[in-house]
């Protein structure tokens, strides 16, 4: 959480920051500012910024500004020092830097910035502008930024399992479509011209003469080539028929379950963007963990080389802690490799073009939440899920089956006609037409209709035996997820106990170390102790966010947590 706090110190004015300084913070900050200038403008100010774990651009206007007026900037830290010397210029640098006070705080060097990061960013996962959303089809120019919430979106607009999903949805839709056409009246426009000639023997079975036999005629076994036209209109369409009524709401019933298999698929793509990204956060801690760690051991070694020049330190210190230094570059070296394999795994998510480089802008927070109960959390699943209402879906598309086999036993009355201009030519055209209506009454199916009331039973009895299936795995996650919860929230407080203890024994190591009264062996151990700190802080981290997502995913609430 963000927070500001002041108080008088030696005749001082101290602004003490804590959290991101970045977003809405930045104008917190500025406002705070104002007030204690009105009510104090003779006295003298001091921003202490040892708290700070991030600083966004608006963040270092405001602060330049800040200095301008005369406010004296206190920074700890790698990071935020670089950004105060940068402000106050060299004279600054100067006047801060000493022998002594390096001396003391490169124990601390960078875990303090790490610890910010981890524990000191805000709930909310979106505080950056929105990300593009689109890529040059040719070649993709600088970063691009991402926090949490814009990769979940952009996933849902470009990943390729979530469109085949509303693909597959569509095409449900245009088969109960289809199904419906059936119910209505169908009607086509004909238009036709055509030349004739018949056999006559052919058509009466025999010669003309032996069928009209005319003495003293001669007559022609054949009659034409003459022309026919026609031009008309005909229609069909059904008056009673349950059958197909029936399959029209099969097809409606199967594009529900459609459109809930395309949300299940849908929550399924969001949950593995947010666990890939969550992943990456990961590797990212991991990296600058990795980079604490080399730099304090840069800061051992560099001290026993100097012990040693004065004689106090001894040879076999100066290698072990250079054996020390490589093992942490190796290990940076193995971070940074998982780190751009996960924003590779990201991006191939996002369906992204690999040219296109990745940033992640968010960064591993925890906020304590509640937590749930399991009971309710187990009913709204079963409420919410898109897989249990799809199956429901496919239970009543299979009722419909069987409604429309055991009512085809009924009779099914259907009407049709034609009516046509139809003449030699079209100058000798008259009107002719046809009406009829059918009444069909099925008597022997030879065992179809049986067949298929019992294949519809089946059917029936399979999605019930999933149903009942589903909602024993939809409990079982719901239960695992609120334990994992659980379980991470206790481990991220022991976690980072451990780290300020870790950091503790550092620094008294190095001071013994220092003044001669052990060799580095301790100093040694205890970094070992406090990159295993900081490993576990960072595990705890993943784990929390990672139980929260899938917490949402099992009770069909992560597309309105992760994609606001």
């Amino acid at each position: 959480m963000f927070r500001i706090s002041s108080e008088k110190k030696r005749g001082r004015i101290v602004l003490t920051v804590e959290g991101r300084l970045a977003g809405l913070s930045v104008g917190t900050l500025e406002q705070c500012w104002r007030e204690v200038r009105t009510n104090s403008p003779q006295e003298k100010f001091s921003v202490d910024l040892c708290g700070v774990s991030f600083i966004d651009d608006a963040g270092k206007v405001l602060l330049r500004e800040l200095h301008r007026q005369g406010a004296q900037l206190v920074a700890e830290g790698c990071l935020n020092q670089a950004i105060v010397r940068e402000i106050a210029g060299p004279e600054r640098k100067k006047s801060q830097d000493g022998p002594k006070e390096s001396g003391k705080k490169s124990h601390i060097i960078f875990y303090t910035i790490l610890a910010g990061l981890l524990l000191g960013a805000p709930a909310s996962w979106c505080q950056s502008a929105k990300a593009q959303s689109t890529l040059p089809a040719n070649a993709p120019s600088g970063v691009m930024k991402l926090t949490l919430e814009e990769a979940v979106k952009l996933a849902l607009k470009q990943n390729t399992t979530q469109r085949i999903g509303l693909i597959t949805a569509a095409e449900s839709q245009q088969e109960q479509n289809a199904a419906r056409a059936a119910l209505l009246p169908q009607a086509d426009l004909n238009v036709q011209e055509s030349w004739q000639r018949v056999n006559i023997a052919a058509e009466f079975g025999g010669s003309i003469r032996n069928v009209f036999p005319v003495p003293g005629v001669s007559l022609p076994n054949h009659v034409g080539p003459f022309s026919v036209f026609g031009a008309g209109a005909g229609f069909s369409g059904p008056l009673f028929d349950l059958t197909l009524f029936r399959r029209y709401q099969q097809s409606g019933a199967n594009a529900k379950a459609a459109q809930q298999d395309s949300v299940a698929t849908r929550e399924q793509v969001i949950l593995l963007v947010v666990s890939q990204y969550i992943g990456t956060l990961r590797a990212t801690a991991d990296v600058q963990a990795s980079q604490s760690r080399v730099n304090l051991a840069q800061a051992l070694y560099d001290q026993a080389v100097d012990l040693q020049k004065e004689g106090v330190g001894t040879g076999i210190d100066t290698l072990r802690a250079n054996v020390e230094l490589q093992n942490e570059k190796q290990t940076l070296i193995e971070a940074q490799a998982d780190e751009q394999r996960s924003l590779f795994g990201l991006s191939r998510l996002l369906n992204l073009d690999p040219r296109q480089e990745l940033a992640l802008a968010d960064a591993l927070s925890f906020f304590d939440l509640p937590q749930p109960e399991t009971e309710p959390s187990i009913e709204e699943a079963l409420q919410r899920r898109p897989e249990w209402k799809s199956l429901e879906s496919q239970i009543r598309a299979a009722e419909y089956s069987k409604k429309a086999s055991s009512e085809s036993r009924l009779p099914s009355v259907h009407f049709s006609g034609n009516w046509t201009e139809l003449g030699t030519d079209p100058s000798s055209v008259i009107p002719t037409y046809t009406y009829a209506g059918t009444v069909s009454v099925p008597l022997f199916t030879g065992g179809r209709i049986r067949a298929e009331v019992a294949r519809a039973n089946l059917e029936i009895q399979r999605a019930r035996q999933q149903q009942e299936d589903l909602r024993n795995a939809i409990a079982l996650e719901v239960k695992t997820a609120l334990i994992n919860l659980n379980s991470a929230r206790n481990e991220v407080a022991v976690a980072n106990l451990g780290v300020q203890l870790s950091q503790q024994e550092v620094e008294q190591a190095r001071d013994r170390f220092k003044a001669g009264v052990a060799n580095n062996i301790e100093v040694i151990q205890a970094q070992d102790s406090l990159a295993r700190a900081n490993d576990n802080q960072i595990t705890a981290l993943y784990r929390f966010n990672q139980a929260r997502a899938d917490y949402a995913r099992a009770i069909g609430q992560i597309e309105r947590l992760y994609a606001k």
